[in-house]
């Protein structure tokens, strides 16, 4: 995997880094690759080739380049990388750091790297009418309608990542209410099915007549490379958005909205969030309880809107 890394010390050390991070300690290529390529943006902008070399200035002179740096174009105007993604960069610096620290190398202490201040995460969800009218857009006794069916209901039931859902084999057990599957750092985690997820994917199931392994595959007979016609991520994307047009909805309708949408409603309905953050896949609670801002919202408007009318 190239990453334009320069041939010094401290890039050296970079390239047993992400060989660090496959093998020691599991991330997925994805990861490595985003790592390589932010790694590879400071050695090249800082000029640092030893991990003495790194400074205060050197630091703060990368933090001007990543705020100089632009995203692109749109609408005619252009764009620099945003303050979130900006962060991935120094995240992947600091992380670098304590790398070097465990090896007992000398260099810039990663506590030292200060994240740039964000705005308060928003999320987008969909109305309960919104979600049920998704869920019925697919109708028809086709495959395809069958398959995109399944799909719109395990992603609801289960709050599956994309990929997760993309990578999942047809040998499932239908009679059990559960499945596992394989997430973010290889970790395994279990997900459970619910009668409409377990009735959509049966209904699919028994149409299908390819031998393929993968649980959702192409409704056409295109083969990717290695020769499965597994339903590939943007495939997926294209199909949740063409149903959430023919839904009427106007809002933009993604798989991940679907996540937010199974997380906010076991909170709504009474779940506790550590439940709720073991069936995400989280590693980290703080990531799960940005739906906790979601939940205290509704609540106050439920507060606002019922409380002590009778006075």
């Amino acid at each position: 995997m190239s990453h334009n890394i320069p041939l010094t010390e401290l890039g050296s050390y970079t390239r047993q880094y992400l060989e660090y991070l496959e093998i020691e300690r599991g991330r997925s290529l994805k990861t490595i690759e985003n790592y390589g390529h932010y790694l590879a943006s400071f050695l090249m902008a800082s000029g640092a080739k030893d991990p003495k070399d790194i400074t205060d200035e050197m630091i703060r002179s990368f933090r001007l380049w990543l705020n100089r740096q632009e995203a692109g174009i749109r609408e005619g105007r252009r764009e620099t990388l945003k303050k979130k993604t900006q962060n991935y960069y120094l995240i992947a610096l600091r992380s670098f750091l304590k790398y070097l620290r465990k090896r007992g190398v000398e260099s810039y202490a990663p506590e030292r790297i200060e994240l740039a201040k964000v705005s308060e995460r928003t999320i987008d969800l969909l109305t309960t009418q919104d979600l049920q009218r998704l869920l019925a857009a697919p109708d028809g006794d086709s495959l395809k309608a069958l398959r995109d069916k399944a799909i719109l209901e395990l992603f609801f039931s289960t709050g599956l990542r994309l990929s997760e859902l993309c990578s999942l084999s047809r040998d499932i057990d239908l009679g059990r209410d559960e499945i596992s599957v394989r997430g973010k750092g290889e970790k395994v985690r279990v997900v459970f099915l619910s009668d409409e997820a377990k009735k959509a994917i049966a209904a699919y199931l028994k149409n299908r007549k390819d031998m393929d392994d993968a649980l959702f595959v192409q409704d056409s007979k295109r083969t990717r490379e290695d020769g499965s016609i597994r339903l590939t991520p943007r495939s997926v994307e294209r199909m949740v958005k063409h149903y959430a047009a023919k839904a009427g909805i106007m809002d933009k309708v993604t798989p991940h909205i679907l996540r937010h949408s199974f997380a906010t409603d076991l909170l709504y309905n009474g779940a506790d969030i550590r439940s709720v953050q073991m069936m995400l896949g989280h590693s980290n609670i703080s990531t799960t309880q940005i739906y906790t801002h979601v939940t205290d919202s509704e609540l106050r408007n439920v507060h606002k809107k019922f409380h002590g009318k009778g006075r």
